[in-house]
């Protein structure tokens, strides 16, 4: 799989987050930037975005999966302070 089928395939089941894609081969890194994230734990959301892509995950096709979450804030702030 290529970033692009990954993004594909998250964008796809899941609404209104903005998925950003590193890796190659079935190992990834996964930074999800949303408001769904506002009201849930940092388990909770990681769980939410394992959940979309758990066929693949089962299957072999995607193997090694980090995966961030952010609101649109927390997402800021953080670009902030790396570049900062």
């Amino acid at each position: 799989m290529q970033p692009n089928d990954v993004k594909a395939l998250l964008e796809a089941r899941i609404e209104n987050v903005d998925f950003h894609i590193q890796g190659e081969g079935c190992n990834f890194q996964v930074v999800a930037v949303g408001e769904i994230f506002a009201d849930l734990s940092r388990v909770k959301a990681q769980q939410l975005v394992f959940s979309a892509i758990n066929d693949e995950i089962r299957s072999g096709a995607l193997h090694a999966i980090s995966i961030r979450t952010y609101t649109p804030a927390q997402y800021d702030a953080a670009a902030g302070n790396a570049q900062g």
